[in-house]
């Protein structure tokens, strides 16, 4: 066992946080599962194929964009959102780096 609990986050590891913390819930998940490869998706196509209401997938949406899984596009009067894979594929290497390099 190292012998400290308190040191600080490495840069990557507070990004990679706040991922897990975003997919780390149920519903999160099922609007990620919405979309396919390359695609983008507005509020109204994510609301009219979920049960949740606008308010709660709003809420989804800005979780999943603050922490780097959605990125976003405003066109005209609508934002577009779609996933962000190669920021996802880095984080999930780094966990699987760390995981190779110390276990």
């Amino acid at each position: 066992m190292k012998s400290s609990y308190e040191h600080a986050l490495a840069p990557e590891w507070v990004s990679m946080s706040k991922v897990f913390s975003a997919l780390g819930d149920e519903q999160r998940q099922r609007i990620l599962l919405l979309f396919e490869r390359g695609e983008r998706l507005n509020i109204s196509q994510i609301v009219e194929a979920s049960p949740l209401s606008r308010s709660a997938i709003s809420h989804h949406l800005r979780v999943l964009h603050e922490s780097g899984v959605l990125r976003s596009e405003k066109v005209g009067k609508e934002v577009f959102f779609w996933i962000d894979a190669a920021f996802l594929k880095q984080t999930l290497g780094d966990v699987l780096a760390f995981i190779q390099e110390n276990h």
